[in-house]
C-alpha cells in the first residue's frame, strides 16, 4: 500500500504531529478566551493527547489499514517499571551533561526557583502537562505508529535511523534558545538523538511505555538542571552525547544481534532409543 511506503508514512507521520500539536490547544485557547492558569495548561496539554489518538487510530484504520495493536500501547505489569526506567535515564541523559557544561565553565546553573524550585512547587501540573502534551502523543506517532509501520518494510537499523532523524529534523521549527543556524542544526541534531533513545526504549520495551517514560526525563531533567543560555551550541552537543549514550545503554541488549533480543535455542530431540515406541 503507498500509504505505507516510507517516504510516505514519514510525511503523514509528520502531518499528524503538526495537526495534534496545533488543533488542541488552539481550541481550548479560544474557549478559554485569553485567561490562564494550570487548568486552562492542563486543559490545553490533554487536548493535543485527545487529537492524537483518534487521529493516529484513523490513519491507521483508513489510510494504512493496519491494526491498533501494532502502536504498542499494550499494557502490562511491566509497562511502570519500564516507564521509570526510561524516566530515570531520560533525567540522566540531560542533567549529567548540564553539570558536565557548568564543571567546564560553559555555562552557569539557573537560579533555584527557576529550575528544581519552579518544578517541585508545582510538580503534577508539570509533569501531567509534559506527558500529555508532548511525551505521550509524540511517542504514540513516532516510537509507536510509525515505527510499527516501518517495521514491516525496512530493518531494525534503518527504523531506529527514520524515526530518529524524521523526528529531529521536525525540531528545525521548534522554540527553543536557538538564535543562530548553527545552534538551530545543533539543536536538530539533539532532537534526533532523543529520537534515537526513545527508540531504542521502544526496541528494548516491545511497546512505547519505556520511550514514553525517556522523553519525559528530558523535560524534567531540563527543568531540574536548568542553566543558563551561554554557550548554548556546546550545551546542546554535550546533550547530544549524553541521550546518544543513553540510547547505546538501552539498547546494549540487542546489539549483538542487531534486531532484537537473542533467540533462545530450539531443544535438541532425544536420540530414539526404540523402547516403548
Amino acid at each position: 500500500m503507498r500509504a505505507t511506503k516510507p517516504v510516505w508514512a514519514v510525511l503523514i507521520a509528520l502531518g499528524v504531529m503538526i495537526v495534534q500539536t496545533a488543533a488542541g490547544p488552539l481550541l481550548v485557547m479560544l474557549l478559554a478566551g485569553g485567561r490562564d492558569g494550570p487548568l486552562i495548561r492542563i486543559l490545553a496539554a490533554l487536548s493535543v493527547t485527545l487529537v492524537s489518538v483518534p487521529l493516529v487510530y484513523a490513519v491507521r484504520r483508513f489510510l494504512h489499514r493496519q491494526s491498533w495493536s501494532g502502536v504498542g500501547l499494550t499494557w502490562s505489569w511491566a509497562a511502570v517499571p519500564q516507564a521509570l526506567a526510561g524516566l530515570a535515564a531520560g533525567v540522566a541523559a540531560v542533567a549529567l551533561p548540564a553539570a558536565l557544561a557548568v564543571a567546564l565553565g560553559v555555562t552557569s546553573w539557573a537560579e533555584w526557583p527557576q529550575r528544581g524550585g519552579a518544578l517541585l512547587s508545582n510538580l503534577p501540573v508539570v509533569l501531567a502537562a509534559i506527558v500529555l502534551a508532548q511525551a505521550f502523543p509524540e511517542e504514540l506517532v513516532w516510537r509507536g505508529h510509525l515505527y510499527d509501520t516501518l517495521s514491516g518494510r525496512l530493518s531494525t537499523a534503518a527504523v531506529v535511523a527514520t524515526v530518529s532523524v524524521g523526528f529531529g529534523a521536525l525540531h528545525i521549527i521548534s522554540q527553543s534558545p536557538a538564535d543562530t543556524l548553527a545552534e538551530r542544526l545543533l539543536y536538530v541534531l539533539m532532537a534526533t538523538a532523543l529520537g534515537f533513545a526513545c527508540a531504542m526504549a521502544r526496541l528494548r520495551g516491545g511497546a512505547v511505555w519505556m520511550a514514553v517514560g525517556v522523553h519525559t526525563g528530558l523535560h524534567i531533567g531540563l527543568r531540574l538542571a536548568a542553566t543558563a543560555d551561554t554557550h548554548y551550541g556546546v550545551q546542546l552537543l554535550l546533550m547530544t552525547a549524553g541521550l546518544t549514550l543513553a540510547g547505546v545503554l538501552i539498547g546494549r541488549p540487542f546489539r549483538r544481534s542487531g534486531t532484537g533480543p537473542e533467540p533462545v535455542p530450539a531443544a535438541r530431540p532425544e536420540p530414539a532409543t526404540g523402547e516403548g515406541r
